[in-house]
């Protein structure tokens, strides 16, 4: 391949500030990747995801397809705050390539494109394949993972391009996830004349926490943590108010479940007197478990590693990603098609250049497979 070219289209997705939050940011890769599939001859248009986000764009080598057979997802935003890029665009060393977002996953983006820019003619003609990339996987897909469900109700399989593990693995399932706000309301009075009066939102937030931390199991791999904490207003006023965000974890939906059901039954007890307490549920992405479709579709893809001399492992791991989504839908849904890569959502984060071409080969054998 053009390891060169690729590296070019890589550094131009890479050095803009495309935040979740940033959506001007994130419709300029929008807009380039759009271009990019328009030029090999696929049909390509943004997608309005509404106000808060940026757009997101579908392409397809069969426009009037009513079925796919294959869907393949990646998202444009990264997690860093704009001005980024400023501090540490994309660099490289002979063995990787280091910036913001350049393993997950503008990697995975140019790896579905370049697989499908080297997929035979034979197999373009013959396959209908869908490819969606979302502006807000990073804050839960909450405003595209129901236009990615719909296009995954119609196609027989996803296949998500997030980087493969740092010892080359791919991901077989994911934790599930739901994020929360927890917003406590007391009452405020002065700390030495009037202590008695008050009603303190911080109280009752510590003896939350220490609820919500025993509702964890270890047994069955569901954490809880909080994660951001703002209250108060001087250290001489009993606190009035207080939000925390809590992050929950869980390999079993089952689990998911119980933990709710326990938080909204604690949230209405509440923690102390005359302290109001609100839970609200922010983001949700479902466990993504390999159920007897998806190991059939393992399979496919240990065949193609062998013909393309890529050794296949698997992997379970607690992040998740849109493949939580589709699976969840009962869509044989794999991860981890992107380069190989590490690091993420730091300053540390990179990607293996060695591993490039190898795993477009692979995604590129997949497909043909299908």
């Amino acid at each position: 391949m053009e390891l060169e070219k690729y590296i070019k289209e890589l550094r131009a997705l890479v050095n803009v500030d495309c935040g979740t939050h940033t959506p001007a940011g994130v419709n300029r890769i929008a807009d380039i990747m759009r271009d990019l599939w328009r030029q090999e001859g696929w049909h390509a248009d943004l997608v309005n995801l509404g106000d808060e986000v940026g757009y997101g764009v579908f392409a397809t080598n069969k426009p009037q397809a009513a079925r796919y057979d294959v869907l393949l997802v990646g998202h444009m935003d990264t997690v860093f705050p704009e001005g980024t890029v400023a501090q540490r665009p994309m660099s490289r060393d002979d063995v990787r390539l280091y910036g913001p977002g350049v393993a997950d996953m503008k990697g995975g983006l140019l790896n579905i494109l370049w697989a499908m820019r080297t997929l035979a003619p034979e197999h373009r003609e013959r396959l209908a394949i869908a490819v969606a990339m979302n502006p807000d996987e990073e804050t839960g897909s909450v405003h595209s993972h129901e236009w990615i469900g719909g296009l995954a109700k119609r196609s027989r399989c996803v296949l998500v391009c997030e980087a493969a593990r740092a010892d080359g693995s791919l991901v077989k399932a994911r934790k599930g996830m739901a994020g929360y706000r927890l917003t406590f309301t007391g009452v405020a009075a002065h700390a030495g004349n009037e202590p008695e009066k008050g009603r303190s939102a911080i109280t009752a937030f510590a003896r939350a926490v220490l609820a919500i931390n025993a509702l964890a199991d270890s047994g069955s791999g569901t954490t809880l943590n909080v994660g951001v904490v703002e209250g108060g207003s001087a250290a001489n006023v009993v606190p009035e108010s207080l939000t925390a965000e809590l992050d929950v974890r869980f390999w079993q939906n089952e689990e998911y479940a119980r933990v709710d059901e326990a938080l909204h039954a604690l949230c209405r007890e509440g923690f102390l007197a005359d302290v109001e307490t609100q839970l609200e549920l922010l983001t949700h992405k479902p466990a993504m478990a390999a159920g007897p479709e998806t190991e059939q579709l393992m399979r496919l893809v240990e065949r193609a590693g062998e013909e393309e001399g890529v050794d296949i492992r698997w992997q379970a791991v607690g992040g998740g990603s849109d493949a939580n989504h589709t699976a969840a839908l009962g869509i044989p849904s794999l991860d981890g098609f992107g380069p190989v890569g590490a690091g993420f959502h730091s300053p540390a984060e990179w990607l293996e250049i060695a591993s490039i071409a190898p795993r477009i080969g692979l995604l590129r054998r997949v497909v043909s497979m299908l």
